[in-house]
Formats: C-alpha cells, structure tokens, sequence
C-alpha cells in the first residue's frame, strides 16, 4: 500500500463510501472459486460481498463470524455451516471480511461490529485472508479506539487491570456473550499491546490483527497483496489490480 493510497480522500468523495465498498466486494468475491470452503466476516462491507458471491452461482461452504452475517448468506442461497464444535471445517480456503483501520505496513484494526473475536478465528484458519475496505479506512497509523472483548465473569476486574479501556454503550454483546470494551490510550507499539492484551486474564480477543494474517487488501476495486521483499514493516503493498 503506498503513500498515494492513503492520502487520496477525494476518491471516497467522488465515488462514494457506499460505492467503494461494493467495488471492493465485487472485487473479493471474483477471487472465489468453485469448491471453496469460504470465512464470512461481520459488517456493511461483507453485506455488499455476501449478494456479489451468490450471483456467481458457485458451490461453496461457507461459514459465517456473527448471526447477521449468516442470516443474510442463508436469505441469499449460500450454505452456510456451523464452526461450532470438532465437526465443524478445520481450515478454510478463504476468509474475506472489512476492516475499521488498514496501516500501509498490513496492521488491522477491527471489531465495530462486536464480532473481532469470532472474526480472528475464521482469519486464522483460512489459508488466505482478503481485507475489503472503503477508502477511508486507510490510515497512516493505529489509534484508538481498539475493541476487546471481555468475561463478564470478573468484568470490573479486568477493566481494572486494563486501566485505558472502557465499555462501548449501547453495544449488545459479542456473538459468544462477550463484554465490548474500547481501548482509548494511544498505539504506540501494536505489537507489545497484543501481547498486553493477550496475557490479560478475563480478556477475550482484541481488534488488532498483526500483517502476517493478511494476505490481501482490496481498497474500492484495487486488489493489493504484501511484497514477498518488503518484510513486516514500512510500505509493504503492491497493487495487482487495476
């Protein structure tokens, strides 16, 4: 992703979000092939992808990261199968969702929707994880705020332990019953704060996705994929797509 990418706003102006979005979802699922066992991410971005796979007609499963989500894939004619469970697939050939920051460097940040737990899981076992997202979700750098899920078995507890973070109001749970918390202190060293995150006790999952999980962003209708050179930091995107 270079420097141009980021700071071009007038593209979300002229074409509109909403445009960009489905752009970028046409764009996703034409890298769908027939036989795929394919991850279904949360949110209005993975509502534009979810119509643009069904009218391929493809033979897919499909799971899905939140109940919208498989509503929707099953009102559209998808098979959509449990993850719940030893039966349930094991690896993914795909796993396509959105994103609420991209940095040029490949870190994510995730969780609008409630669902980031549920959304790293379905990433994680995919052999290939696509970002779809809007202009405007390109930032230079992370910053708060960052979801985290949190027990509510021992909730004041953890927040306690957190210090920076507070509950998201007028949120509902995640999927699993989980409490969405906001981390609002700055990101300076994303990597040092999943560690942070990941040794909390009572927390969950967090919104930070580190840029070996992904293995493509595509910006509107642009298909961008990490340099095999450019290594884990600075500008490490090259566009394949026009």
């Amino acid at each position: 992703m270079s420097d141009s990418d980021i700071a071009d706003p007038g593209i979300a102006r002229a074409t509109g979000v909403e445009a960009e979005k489905a752009a970028a979802a046409r764009t996703a699922a034409s890298l769908v092939v027939d036989g795929m066992t394919v991850g279904l991410g949360t949110g209005s971005t993975v509502a534009y992808l979810i119509p643009a796979l069904a009218s391929r007609g493809l033979a897919l499963t499909c799971v899905a990261t939140s109940p919208a989500t498989e509503m929707q894939a099953r009102a559209a004619g998808l098979d959509v199968r449990s993850f719940n469970g030893p039966s349930s697939p094991a690896l993914l050939d795909i796993a396509i969702d959105g994103a609420d920051k991209v940095t040029p460097d490949g870190w994510l940040v995730k969780g609008a929707g409630a669902a980031h737990t549920r959304e790293k899981i379905v990433a994680a076992a995919a052999d290939r994880f696509v970002v779809i997202v809007s202009t405007e979700k390109l930032v230079t750098s992370l910053g708060p705020p960052v979801p985290l899920e949190i027990l509510s078995f021992g909730a004041s507890a953890t927040l306690r332990r957190l210090g920076a973070a507070r509950i998201r109001p007028h949120t509902p749970h995640s999927p699993d019953g989980g409490i969405i918390v906001d981390w609002m202190n700055p990101v300076d060293d994303p990597r040092s704060l999943c560690d942070f995150f990941d040794s909390t006790p009572g927390v969950v999952g967090h919104g930070l996705f580190p840029p070996e999980m992904v293995s493509d962003v595509v910006v509107s209708g642009r298909l961008l994929q990490r340099s095999a050179t450019s290594g884990a930091s600075g500008n490490s995107w090259v566009r394949l797509g026009g």
